[in-house]
Order: C-alpha cells, then structure tokens, then sequence
C-alpha cells in the first residue's frame, strides 16, 4: 500500500531548499520555532488578499529576515513604504502578544515580486477560492484557471482538486480536474503544490494544486547558481 507524500517535502535536500534557514542558532530552538510558526499563520491570514505566493525566514544571532513572495508587491509596501512599515509593527505586536522573545534581534522585511503568477500554484489555489467565494459555478472556475496555467510555456502539466459541499450540496465530495503530466514519483521534477480554502457560508471547501514544470538537472542548479553569485540575483526554481 502505498501513502501521499507532500511534493515539497518529498524533494527537500534534492531539488527544494528549507523555508526557513537559521544560521548559528542553536540554544533558542524551542523559541525560535514558534516564532516562525507564529510569522507564517499571522502573514497568510493578513496578506490573503495580495496574492501571497510563500514566506522564507532567514535568521542569525543579530537578524530576522522575513522574505514575502506576492504577485501584488506594490499594494503590501504602499506609498513611499508605510505599508511595509505597519506590516513589520503588526508582526512585532503579534510576536509579543504571544510570548515570543526575539532575543535582540534586528527584523527586517523583504518583499519579492512573482513575475509569473499564473504559474505558481499558491496563487493559482487563491484565484479559484476567490472565485469560489463569489459564487461562481466551481466547474466554470477550475476550468479557467487550468486553461490560465496551462497557457503558460513553462508548465507542462497541472492539476486542480476540490473538496467539500460543492455547490452547496448537502452531501460532500470530491472533483479535480487535469491535464498534461504531473510525474509525482520523479524526484527532479518540478512539482508546485499548494492547499488553500475556500471560506463558503455553508462551510469550507478545500483546494489542492498541483503544478508541473519540467525537470530539474545538477548541471541547471550549478548554472543557476553560478548566476545567482554573479549577478546577486535571487535564486530562481525554473530549469527547462
């Protein structure tokens, strides 16, 4: 018998890299996590409406960095940046409400644009929930978001996969939708996978995404990489 492995996890170490990377941090394990867990849950409840692809956290003994990938970067930092500006206080005032000491360090905040949105299965999750929450037919929004990822030149195959009372049935049950390939055994494939949900009057209805974008080889991490220490680039996690 075989179990669902999560895609992310599935290729940590091969292909992906840790959302959250601590550098020289080893006495406060217990209280540093929980500030991460915090971060994240407080982050994706408030920047719902932004097109919030993902988080990474890097931190050492004297920083925080909080990295925020957003299709929508311009409506998070605002004019002259007072948004990003409330955004680190509301952290700093919910990392205090619950009990999480940052030691003396220095957070910082950086926001990063997602040039492909369409491509990029988190934000593909949320288009279908805001579709879903107005009351749209759920076959007719899949649909046109799997038309919308698979007309981008880099995706090779996608999925999409509902859960719950579609269309306001009494009874529950499932639907997805797929084309192309999405090999989830291959561990150098690409693979984007993002759960989000849907916040209906009658319930929850729950969003799966898959998102296949080829095969990633040793040779493209090293060229990749190789850029990236050139040009100071951030690293990016498309290979053909």
């Amino acid at each position: 018998m075989s179990h669902s492995v999560h895609p992310y996890a599935h290729r940590l170490g091969i292909i992906r890299d840790w959302k959250s990377r601590w550098f020289g941090v080893d006495k406060q394990y217990r209280n540093y996590l929980k500030a991460d867990i915090v971060i994240r849950e407080f982050l994706t409840k408030e920047l719902r409406a932004f097109y919030l692809s993902d988080i990474a956290i890097e931190r050492n003994q004297k920083a925080l960095r909080i990295i925020i990938r957003s299709s929508r970067p311009g409506m998070i930092i605002g004019r002259a940046g007072d948004g990003i500006v409330k955004l680190r206080e509301k952290v700093m005032k919910q990392l205090k409400k619950r009990g999480v000491d940052l030691s003396g360090q220095e957070l910082k905040m950086d926001i990063e644009e997602v040039r492909n949105p369409e491509a990029n299965s988190a934000i593909v999750g949320l288009m279908v929930a805001e579709g879903l929450e107005k009351r749209l037919p759920f076959r007719r929004v899949v649909k046109q978001a799997l038309e919308k990822v698979m007309a981008n030149r880099e995706v090779q195959g996608a999925r999409i996969k509902l859960s719950g009372r579609l269309g306001g049935a009494e009874m529950a049950r499932q639907e997805d939708l797929k084309k192309g390939r999405i090999p989830l055994q291959t561990m150098r494939a690409d693979i984007e996978f993002a759960r989000e949900k849907a916040h209906m009057t009658y319930g929850d209805i729950g969003i799966k995404v898959w998102i296949y974008k080829g095969e990633i080889f040793a040779k493209d991490m090293a060229a990749n990489l190789a850029k990236t220490t050139q040009t100071g680039a951030a690293p990016t996690q498309k290979f053909k």
